[in-house]
């Protein structure tokens, strides 16, 4: 939880202060004033769900109340990773890392949605 915070906050800042920049790495070709707002939407996004992550990251995931943030972190990391490998797979060349992380926060929160948490004391 905390990684997956860490991550996700630091993009959440990056795309919510840094948006022309971002559109200009990734060479998108139609740039506007509107795809910028929209990257910094989704900014606060990401760093919502960071400040989410971040105050759970004490409670026992996968549980009866953890359940909603396991299977919300499932879903964003599970869609964003197929999306990413679609992109990838059809030649951005640049989204190598980024489908890699992605995949691996999928993998990582399948097993903690599928699996019974146990308190370790």
């Amino acid at each position: 939880m905390t990684l997956s915070a860490i991550v996700m906050g630091m993009a959440g800042m990056l795309l919510s202060f840094m948006p022309q920049e971002i559109i200009f790495f990734f060479d998108f070709q139609a740039v506007s004033k509107f795809d910028a707002i929209v990257l910094q939407v989704l900014g606060a996004l990401y760093f919502a769900f960071a400040m989410l992550n971040w105050t759970a990251k004490s409670n026992l995931i996968g549980g009866i109340y953890g359940r909603p943030i396991a299977i919300a972190n499932l879903a964003h990391f599970l869609i964003a990773s197929l999306a990413l490998t679609k992109a990838y797979s059809s030649g951005q060349s640049s989204l190598l890392l980024p489908t890699i992380v992605y995949a691996l926060f999928a993998i990582v929160f399948s097993i903690i949605f599928f699996t019974h948490p146990l308190k370790q004391e």
